[in-house]
């Protein structure tokens, strides 16, 4: 085979695959172009996910007139002049690869007015070639649009997701920087909706809220400078959750060093192991953590996308991380540090929700509750209007006998397991697994029969979530509706509740769309009525049973136990846990020598 020269526009294709993944990676690689040139305000605009269009104008510096051409090509940067500066690179972008790798897989308009010259200058460019250019007048700063990404590059067009997953990709991304950079005011808009607006005014706390909402927002703690290294050149600081705040995956820690949002595995799991013991099985923390150490200290010239970075001194940047998030922790909430017992009214709360299992009086009509006058512990609960189907002559004799035999309750274990003897043997349940299938039987035999009761509130309850989450929510609200709760889009990331189903009405609005969101997975395949009905009460249910070291009274954990016989698969919970491990007689005997 001949060896050959591949063709400029060939070779700037292939490059351009290393940087330009998606359209998120458009959209980060102008951000930081525009952070780099000193803008304090960016506007960022999306239509179709990117796909057709991604505008990116800022208040920066802009770009001279006699470079603007040069911009485009490749390795033409500002920000590099000597081998010895990737060392200690202090700036976002650094490789002049980014504007010449969009330009050669899209039609790109640079619209740019340097701060020292009163004229601007707007290029056209096609496949990476210039089009045209002429002078006008120009507000100091930068435009650039992005049109019609990997038109010429079907292969690659053909791969990107639609249009609501690649916008969600973008969204996370954004709100990150939007957090970092609480002195920049951000303006993200897609199909003429607008997202996210951030007032640019340097309060972090600002920021959080605005990207976060109200509730996750106030609640993280923040790390004080306190837990800095004193003996070491690395500081570190941000917010995180208390233990009261989790959630189901990895996606809510961000890391940022230098001002650079990276991903970094070993930091992520510093991070979780600041909270060991104090977040329940596979539950994981939120963090925003930012760490500060001279540029010369880490290697961020790693990969062509900069997001992976490499530390001249790992396991102090490590180190400096647990101690610093571990301590806000625990100075902040000592409380959750170990099991404690739980508050007087914890039996209160829970007799609530277990008695939410069956109603006193079906036909009692639910009165309308408003979001603050929800019942207290103290308060008696209202039942919802259905419960679990009685045994049948009716069932087939398979069914039956996966159901349990009567037990009789004797006490309970670690505030998590309820011991229980059989005719059979002795039976350990755990509670929170037990009620899940108690909850999700019920409510899904409700839903089938078209017969969840809903429930009006009085005042409806506005949630905001982070843009990527609202993303993930904005599909399953017709399914949520059909389940009794109406939510509908508030502008943004925000949503007005205005109902709750009846069994759920004791039920944070807040917490379950979060929650909901979080759990959904990213690139889900869009599933029928039925399994996408079923996956959201699955979730919901986990986050509403009663949860393990809670205390039960005897009568709560009886009905608990005759709640589980009357279900149709008690052996485990919706999500193929065990809900029961059952010692035989004669396992019992064996291990007695009897």
């Amino acid at each position: 085979m001949t060896i050959r020269l591949l063709p400029e526009d060939v070779a700037a294709r292939i490059a351009a695959g290393e940087v330009v993944e998606r359209p998120a990676s458009v959209v980060k690689e102008l951000v930081e172009n525009s952070l780099d040139a000193g803008a304090t305000r960016l506007e960022i605009e999306t239509r179709t996910g990117g796909q057709s269009l991604i505008r990116v104008r800022d208040n920066g510096q802009g770009i001279p007139q006699a470079e603007v051409t040069l911009a485009f090509r490749r390795h033409a940067t500002s920000k590099l002049e000597t081998a010895q500066d990737l060392e200690r690179i202090r700036t976002l972008g650094f490789r002049g690869e980014a504007l010449a790798s969009i330009a050669s897989v899209s039609r790109v308009t640079c619209t740019t007015r340097y701060t020292e010259e009163s004229v601007g200058t707007r290029l056209r460019l096609e496949g990476g070639k210039v089009v045209s250019r002429q002078s006008l007048g120009w507000p100091q700063g930068t435009e650039l649009r992005i049109e019609d990404l990997f038109y010429n590059v079907p292969a690659r067009r053909k791969f990107l997701r639609a249009a609501r997953t690649e916008r969600k990709h973008i969204d996370a991304f954004i709100t990150r920087y939007a957090i970092a950079y609480p002195q920049i005011a951000f303006s993200v808009m897609h199909d003429g909706r607008q997202m996210l607006l951030t007032a640019g005014r340097g309060d972090v706390r600002e920021a959080l809220l605005a990207v976060y909402g109200t509730d996750l927002g106030n609640s993280l703690l923040e790390i004080p400078a306190v837990f800095a290294e004193p003996e070491l050149p690395i500081q570190v600081r941000g917010y995180v959750g208390p233990t009261t705040v989790h959630r189901a995956n990895r996606g809510y820690i961000t890391l940022f060093v230098n001002g650079r949002w990276i991903q970094d595995l070993r930091l992520t799991y510093a991070v979780i192991q600041a909270y060991h013991t104090l977040l329940p099985v596979k539950r994981y923390p939120v963090a925003f953590v930012i760490i500060t150490l001279p540029p010369e200290e880490v290697d961020v010239n790693v990969h062509p996308a900069k997001t992976e970075v490499r530390f001249h001194n790992g396991d102090d940047v490590f180190r400096a991380v647990q101690r610093a998030v571990r301590g806000t922790v625990i100075a902040e909430a000592p409380a959750a540090a170990t099991w404690q017992a739980p508050p007087p009214t914890a039996q209160q709360v829970v007799h609530q929700r277990l008695a939410a299992l069956r109603p006193a009086s079906p036909q009692a009509p639910l009165p309308e509750i408003a979001p603050a006058d929800r019942p207290r512990p103290s308060q008696p609960h209202t039942a919802p209007a259905f419960e679990a189907a009685p045994p049948s002559e009716s069932v087939p004799p398979q069914a039956r006998a996966r159901r349990l035999p009567p037990l009789r309750v004797v006490g309970q274990v670690s505030t998590m397991f309820i011991v229980a003897e059989g005719p059979d043997g002795l039976y350990l349940i755990d509670q929170h697994a037990a009620h899940e299938r108690i909850l999700y039987e019920q409510m899904v035999s409700a839903w089938r029969q078209g017969d969840i009761p809903s429930q009006a509130l009085l005042e409806p309850v506005v949630v905001t979530l982070p843009a990527d989450d609202a993303a993930r929510l904005e599909p399953l609200l017709p399914a949520l509706q059909t389940l009794g709760m109406l939510v509908e889009p508030f502008g943004g990331a925000s949503f007005l509740v205005r109902s709750l189903p009846a069994h759920w009405r004791d039920a944070d609005p807040q917490m379950l769309l979060a929650d909901l969101a979080a759990n959904t997975e990213t690139q889900a395949p869009s599933p029928v009525r039925l399994e996408l009905e079923e996956m959201i009460v699955r979730r919901i249910c986990k986050r509403l049973a009663v949860k393990g070291g809670q205390v039960l009274s005897r009568e709560e954990m009886d009905r608990l136990v005759r709640d589980l016989e009357q279900t149709e698969n008690p052996r485990t919970c919706p999500h193929g846990r065990p809900t029961i491990i059952q010692i035989s007689l004669e396992q019992l005997a064996h291990q007695f020598g009897r």
